[in-house]
């Protein structure tokens, strides 16, 4: 660093940007107390063309390579995953899933064993379906499928509405992995900017839909991942209604649709759909039971469809989980688990912005979601704990 720094007659921040740039683009990598080294792949990162994403042109996607190189860095304790999509496992009632899973194996019988392989748990489907009643939403069972969480839904959904170099609107900046999934089924990216506290900008969207072939959209009503914006129930039936217009699918990515801080649940997108283009996936992984793997679709015209590419794939997830799911559902109070989440998560936020306030550098921008979970809080701890954040003498107004 200090070579580099005098050879050039710049600063070693500038240095250490600079390295920090090499490290995002995947072409270097740090080890602990040893520097930084060429990765293996770079030589071939460098000489291969490479597409990008632009903002109103459609693109191929090229992100993963980018992406297991950022996962791969969380193996260093020192490092402070931000955007980790799940909340501490203190928070979950793993003691009480365990008395479920006891009993829903204990009540499931040879016969449901296979049959509800192809199905789905009859009573999880609906308990499922309940819940979508509560909320406003007249759903038939029929219209559930069961998946490995709610990524296996999203991947199946997405292959039932497209074919290889079909174009897809998402947001931007988007969830990393929707990045991955048009990239494996060679589709074209066509980016939707999302503004902070309104969600995704419909004028660019109502645009788009008028000059490309778009064949599919994957937004996230609420809670984008990773800007936390939520549309506004109007806003979110002004999609729907462009999106009918249109005749265009909408994959509803909803996974955080239970971590809404306040008494009000929000509304998806799927409220308004009475012509069934609303394909909205959800799972409990990041409320309830993470290692359980258990999601669904509620495939709309598209249900049948996406059952069969489902039983062409992995047939099933595990129908012990979601046996013992069903049976919190019924048993286990998760209503009051949920109320205890979101106040939890709520506490978090408080604390992760204070100790932005203390600890960041003054031209730090901060939003405020109203709820979810991308709080590092306990990390944020262990850096306190450890000196690697020094608190400045003012602070900042965020």
């Amino acid at each position: 660093m200090r070579q580099a720094s005098r050879h050039h007659g710049i600063s070693p921040s500038t240095v250490f940007q600079a390295y920090y740039l090499l490290e995002n683009q995947g072409l270097i990598t740090a080890r602990a107390r040893s520097g930084y080294f060429v990765r293996e792949h770079a030589r071939r990162l460098l000489d291969e063309p490479r597409v990008t994403l632009q903002t109103a042109d459609p693109a191929e996607v090229e992100v993963s390579e980018l992406v297991f190189s950022v996962l791969g860095s969380l193996q260093d304790d020192r490092t402070v995953p931000f955007g980790s999509a799940f909340p501490s496992p203190e928070l979950f009632p793993l003691s009480r899933l365990a008395t479920s899973m006891t009993r829903g194996l204990r009540e499931l019988s040879p016969q449901q064993v296979v049959a509800d392989m192809t199905t789905g748990h009859t009573d999880l489907c609906r308990q499922i379906a309940l819940r979508y009643m509560l909320g406003g939403i007249q759903l038939q069972m029929e219209e559930l499928v069961i998946t490995n969480g709610a990524m296996e839904g999203l991947n199946l959904a997405l292959q039932c509405v497209t074919q290889p170099g079909d174009l897809v609107a998402i947001e931007s900046p988007a969830f990393y992995a929707s990045l991955q999934v048009l990239e494996r089924l060679k589709l074209r990216a066509v980016e939707i900017p999302v503004h902070p506290r309104e969600g995704i900008d419909l004028d660019v969207l109502a645009e788009r839909l008028e000059t490309l072939p778009i064949k599919a959209c994957w937004f996230m009503s609420h809670l984008q991942n990773p800007i936390g914006a939520s549309l506004s129930r109007e806003r979110k039936q002004a999609l729907y209604q462009l999106l009918k217009q249109h005749q265009v699918p909408m994959l509803e990515d909803d996974v955080y649709a239970e971590l809404y801080f306040g008494s009000t649940p929000p509304a998806p997108v799927k409220t308004f759909d009475d012509e069934g283009l609303v394909i909205h996936c959800s799972s409990f992984s990041k409320c309830l039971a993470p290692g359980y793997r258990v999601g669904w679709v509620a495939g709309g015209r598209y249900a049948q469809a996406i059952s069969r590419l489902k039983l062409m794939t992995t047939i099933s997830p595990s129908v012990p989980a979601q046996a013992a799911i069903a049976d919190y559902l019924q048993h286990g109070g998760y209503d009051r688990h949920l109320r205890k989440l979101r106040h939890a998560l709520e506490s978090q936020q408080g604390s992760m912005l204070a100790v932005a306030d203390r600890y960041f550098p003054t031209n730090t921008r901060i939003t405020r979601p109203t709820g979810a979970i991308f709080y590092g809080w306990s990390f944020l701890k262990k850096w306190i704990r450890c000196g690697y954040l020094k608190q400045r003498s003012t602070t900042a107004s965020a």
